[in-house]
Formats: structure tokens, C-alpha cells, sequence
């Protein structure tokens, strides 16, 4: 069995606390647009059957990278925290630091989620959720992420308990060449393809919609392997260029492809060219956003301010506790008269803003802090 390894604690990387507060900004807002006619599915919306083209646009391009920069960096802070804790203290963490927001989620806040979706008074809501904590329904809801970074966690340490990480580590300092990525992203997408064709995006297998993991998958391995060279904190403008482009050219393919091939069948899966074409899709952009936004985290030495600091401090509790806040403003600003992109914004965020307040109010009593 692998022991605790004195491993040297390194400073956290400003740049890349930055990204993640952005990206949970952007899962916010990426569930705001869907009350508002956005693709993909979601507690409430203010007309149910609405569909605003930029919004699904929006959702799309969301949906390539957003979640993956999550298991990228998961990835990343993997074998630091493994080696300094040793498999059970590192295994006994992740139950408790993932664990208690899922059940708490699971069994609290995704009945007060639903009340509030389905309720009009505050009675209602009240009467709803202790119906709904007592009878259900109850989900993770966007805590899936919790169940597939445990998940994870297990596979890892499994892992390095079968093949122990060699001592010392002689880290790599460069970034893999450019055909190793290229034939990265084609493996993902040939990856995502094949498990599409059983099961299809939007399917979910014990809340997991397994015809994104192809990409997860790989985020979260590659995060771990470049984690010994602190290759992320790497990442220059030059590196990511290339990547861009694509990303930039896949981005401006993709309405002419809805367009054109309207009738050439589902993206969400299929033996079709649709399919063939989203699968291989969405790594040409994830790499490309995901490279670009690592070079500007690194662009220039970063220092964490005091709202640096707070806002990454309480990135996953605004991750947890978003969804009933989402929902509450969105029904709270369903009388008032404006466009769906208009109350997009509004919403989104006071959302956002409200999420992060929550955490920071939470995580000011001990017990909290030790969980998120």
C-alpha cells in the first residue's frame, strides 16, 4: 500500500483560481439560459416549450468545455493531495468533501429546488419541500459532478496502488507535441461517437450522461499527468495559437452545419453525420478554449487579491447552492415584461452574485468551511 509522501506545498495558481471562479459563473448562467429558452435540461422554464437560437448557441458552446475545465483541474490537484495524504486519508477526504454536498443536495436541496419551481407562495414552498424531503423527488441535479469525481477518485487511487508513481519524479517541463494532442482530440471524438451510438447525449445512466465521459475521462487523466511539471501553469499564448484557430473554425462551422444538414439526423447520437460531426466538434473546441484560457491565466504573474481569494474560497459552495437561487430569481422575474436575452442577463447575474453570497454566508460557520 502507497504511504504519505512529504510532498512541498505550492502556492495556489491565482491565474487558474480565476478560471474556475469563471467557469462557475458560467455554469450559473449556462442554467439561467436554459429558463429562457436554451438548450438542455433544467428545473424550471418560463415557457416550456421556447427556444431562443442564441441561447441554445450559447449552451453549445458552454457545453464543450465548461465542465471539462472542472475535471481537467480536478485532475490536476489529484496526485499532490494522493501522495501528501496517502490512499485512505485521500479516499476519506474525497467522501467528505464530495460525499456531504451530494446527500446535502440529494436530500435537501433538490426537493427546495423543485418547491420552488412548482410553488407560487411561501407557504407552498415550505409545504413542498418538507413534502419533498420526506417523499421525494430527490437527484443530484448538477451534483453528478460529485458522484463522477468520486467515482474517480477510486479509479485513481486503484490505480496508484497497482502501479506506484516511481520516486523521485523526474517531471516533464513541456507541453506534449502538437500530433500527441491532435491525436488526443481525434481518440475523444472517435471515443464519443462510438459511445453515442448506444447510448446518446441526454440519456443518463445513474445520472450520468456517459456520452460526454469520453472527454471527462480524458481531461481529468491528462490534469493528473501534468500535474508533476505543473504543466498547466505552463500553457503560453504560442502553445494555445494553433489550437485556437481550431477552435475558431469549428465554432464558425457549426451554424452552417445546422443549417445545411438539418436532416442528416441527431446530434445527440446516432449513425448519422450529424453525430460524427458533433462528437469530433466539441474536443476541436474544448481544446482550443481550454489552452487559451490556461495562456491568459498565465499570460503575467498573478497575485490573489482579498476578492480573489473569497471568490475561489467559494466557487464550489456557489456550484452547490445554485440551483434553488437560480430558480427563485427566475420565478420571482417571471412578471416582468422583457425579452428572454434581457432577463437572461438580469437574472444570471443576480444569480451569480447570490450564489457566491450564500457560500461566503455558509462557509462562515466551521463545520462548512471543512466540507467546501
Amino acid at each position: 500500500m502507497t504511504s504519505p509522501i512529504h510532498v512541498e506545498e505550492v502556492p495556489r495558481h491565482a491565474g487558474i483560481d480565476i478560471v474556475r471562479v469563471i467557469m462557475t459563473m458560467l455554469v450559473i448562467l449556462h442554467h439561467t439560459a436554459i429558463t429562457y429558452g436554451g438548450s438542455g435540461g433544467w428545473f424550471w422554464r418560463e415557457q416550456p416549450n421556447a427556444s431562443n437560437p442564441l441561447l441554445v448557441m450559447f449552451n453549445a458552446i458552454n457545453q464543450s468545455y465548461f465542465m471539462g475545465v472542472f475535471f481537467l483541474l480536478a485532475g490536476y490537484y489529484t496526485p499532490r493531495s494522493f501522495d501528501r495524504k496517502g490512499p485512505g486519508h485521500y479516499l476519506a477526504d474525497r467522501l467528505v468533501r464530495l460525499g456531504i454536498p451530494l446527500l446535502t443536495f440529494f436530500f435537501l436541496l433538490y426537493p427546495l429546488t423543485v418547491a420552488l419551481a412548482d410553488s407560487t407562495t411561501p407557504a407552498g414552498v415550505v409545504d413542498g419541500w418538507l413534502r419533498g424531503i420526506a417523499d421525494g423527488p430527490h437527484g443530484p441535479g448538477p451534483l453528478w459532478f460529485a458522484i463522477a469525481l468520486l467515482i474517480f477518485a477510486f479509479v485513481y487511487a486503484a490505480w496508484r496502488s497497482m502501479w506506484p508513481r516511481p520516486r523521485p519524479v523526474a517531471p516533464t517541463i513541456m507541453l506534449p507535441p502538437r500530433r500527441m494532442i491532435l491525436v488526443a482530440i481525434v481518440a475523444v471524438g472517435a471515443a464519443a461517437f462510438a459511445v453515442r451510438l448506444v447510448i446518446p447525449v441526454g440519456q443518463e445512466i445513474l445520472w450520468l450522461q456517459l456520452g460526454y465521459f469520453p472527454s471527462y475521462i480524458m481531461l481529468f487523466a491528462a490534469g493528473a499527468a501534468a500535474a508533476p511539471g505543473r504543466l498547466l501553469e505552463r500553457v503560453t499564448s504560442q502553445d494555445a495559437r494553433p489550437w485556437l484557430v481550431l477552435a475558431a473554425v469549428s465554432l464558425a462551422s457549426l451554424p452552417l452545419v445546422v443549417v445545411m444538414q438539418g436532416s442528416a439526423g441527431g446530434f445527440e447520437g446516432g449513425l448519422n453525420f450529424n453525430a460524427l460531426y458533433y462528437a469530433f466538434w466539441e474536443p476541436c473546441v474544448a481544446t482550443g478554449v481550454i489552452l487559451g484560457l490556461l495562456a491568459w491565466a498565465n499570460r503575467r504573474q498573478r497575485t490573489a487579491g482579498p476578492v480573489t481569494k473569497w471568490l475561489a474560497a467559494g466557487a464550489f459552495g456557489a456550484f452547490i447552492f445554485h440551483p434553488p437561487l437560480v430558480v427563485a430569481l427566475s420565478v420571482l422575474a417571471s412578471p416582468w415584461m422583457a425579452a428572454p436575452l434581457i432577463k437572461f442577463l438580469a437574472v444570471g447575474m443576480a444569480a451569480c452574485g447570490a450564489s457566491f453570497a450564500v457560500a461566503g454566508i455558509a462557509r462562515a460557520l466551521p463545520l462548512v468551511r471543512r466540507v467546501i
